[in-house]
């Protein structure tokens, strides 16, 4: 202790919890007075400093009520009359002043604060921290906590994300720590408290897959077991089906935790590094890069560690689903127009139907896309999902550099003997940019890399043609049969 951090991470991985649970184990060591309280209120307050330190020195007050100390912990009123930018200093001081134990503070959802608000409340804790080796009385320790890391906090507050520049409210801070997601391990720990609950057990398989789809993300690991256990109200044991439905379940319903990360990709800090990992190229790599691309993973979207691509498997439907949002409302073709009579999927009449919608909205839709970069891919699989959704699935794969967007159709089905099946039907996305090289001899070398993979022997290249001088819009979607360079015949549509 004595000193001051930061802990960050994204929404819904357990913060609270821990700080409300470290808080109550200090104070029950019998020799601190920890408390942990929300900044969030105070976000009404903008750049009112004042506002700001009545409303964080009211909640302060409600933690610390809530809590039931006895009357020589808790901190003494503030007085409302000192002069504002002074006053929550001058309180925490004058509650270590009277306090019998030391006091360790955890503000919590401190990136709430908003500009001069923001400033002036890490100005205070920067100013009583550095003069407390001179007997000033102040909070032994503080930890602030919230979605980003402090170099972060001065881009809220209207600064120059530096991290070389030490101005004054931002310096203090002995270490920066982040919350890790969970290991199969821990998942199958986790778990393991439901199994010993109810006796109900989930699979190896089905902890597995809950790690590929989440990636250990904490709030997704609890939802998806949440969905499976009570709003599923699956019985006996859970496999890798109801782990499945369940995930299906929770993109198409946008829980608060997945409509608070899509709102975010409209910012234009977040768009900057989204968009090349959307279309498959590389991001411009200006001076704000780097911070920007620290922002979003503290928000949690992409992975700590490159390639530069999207954190998990459900965050990438997700992702691809909002922004196809507005292009899926053009789509009218009915989906069950799609299904063969042996109950197949027909994926060439479904990209010869494409052709059709391409040529009339394609052009439309690209001008009003947001992500014009990523636009092509986004509109396909709009199409792709408005269709498939409700009978199959889609998985996709893509990441900034690529050059391309993996897709796979995963339909149930019957085969002759009766016996259930999964047709996979895989697809190759290219552009072919302004002043780029015909990309199709590169496309059927990756697509010919991913039917390795799949153990498929055939699939589907599309490239889209962004150049100026393409076809009209009228002649394009052409099709044609192809070679990959291990032999593979596979169809190539030029849109």
């Amino acid at each position: 202790m004595d000193r001051y951090f930061v802990l960050h991470a994204p929404r819904q991985t357990g913060k609270t919890t821990i700080l409300r649970t470290l808080a109550s184990e200090l104070t029950a060591e019998g020799d601190t007075a920890a408390l942990a309280f929300s900044c969030e209120r105070a976000k009404t307050a903008g750049d009112d400093i004042a506002a700001a330190e009545t409303i964080l020195l009211d909640s302060l007050h409600r933690a610390a009520d809530l809590s039931r100390w006895p009357d020589e912990l808790l901190p003494p009123d503030f007085r409302p009359e000192e002069q504002a930018g002074t006053r929550f200093g001058n309180a925490l001081s004058e509650w270590c002043r009277r306090s019998s134990r030391r006091v360790v503070l955890f503000l919590d959802e401190i990136d709430a604060l908003q500009g001069n608000s923001l400033v002036s409340i890490l100005s205070q804790l920067r100013d009583g921290h550095n003069i407390r080796p001179d007997g000033y009385p102040f909070p032994a320790s503080v930890v602030l906590c919230g979605l980003r890391d402090l170099r972060d906090y001065k881009v809220a507050s209207g600064g120059v994300p530096d991290r070389h520049n030490a101005v004054s409210p931002f310096n203090i801070v002995a270490a920066s720590l982040r919350l890790g997601d969970f290991t199969t391990d821990e998942i199958a720990d986790l778990y393991d408290q439901h199994t010993q609950a109810t006796g109900q057990e989930f699979t190896k398989d089905a902890v597995d897959q809950v790690f590929e789809l989440t990636q250990g993300q904490p709030w997704l690991v609890n939802a998806v077991a949440h969905e499976i256990t009570v709003k599923m109200g699956a019985a006996g044991t859970i496999g890798v089906g109801q782990v499945e439905e369940a995930k299906e379940r929770l993109i198409r319903a946008r829980a608060m935790h997945l409509d608070a990360l899509v709102y975010r990709l409209r910012e234009p800090r977040v768009k900057q590094v989204m968009e090349p990992v959307l279309a498959g190229t590389f991001p411009d790599l200006d001076p704000t890069f780097s911070d920007n691309l620290s922002y979003v993973r503290d928000l949690g979207l992409i992975k700590r560690k490159p390639p530069l691509k999207v954190a998990n498997p459900i965050y990438r439907e997700v992702i691809l689903r909002v922004l196809g949002d507005p292009a899926a409302h053009y789509v009218m073709a009915d989906p069950h127009s799609f299904v063969l009579p042996d109950g197949r999927f027909d994926l060439p009449r479904l990209l010869r139907e494409f052709v059709v919608f391409w040529r009339e909205h394609g052009e439309v839709l690209i001008q009003q896309e947001g992500y014009h970069e990523a636009a092509c891919q986004i509109i396909l699989m709009a199409y792709l999902h408005r269709l498939v959704n409700g009978g199959g699935y889609l998985d996709r794969e893509y990441a900034a550099g690529t050059k391309r967007l993996d897709v796979l159709v995963r339909w149930p089905c019957n085969g002759p003997d009766g016996k259930k099946l999964m047709q996979r039907e895989a697809m190759e996305l290219k552009v072919w940019r302004p002043k780029e090289k015909d990309p199709t001899p590169d496309g059927l070398t990756q697509l010919d890399n991913y039917l390795d993979r799949l153990t498929l022997p055939t699939g589907v290249l599309v490239i889209f043609d962004r150049r100026p001088d393409a076809p009209p819009w009228e002649e394009r979607g052409a099709f044609d049969q192809a070679t990959t360079p291990s032999g593979r015949q596979v169809t190539v549509l030029r849109v």
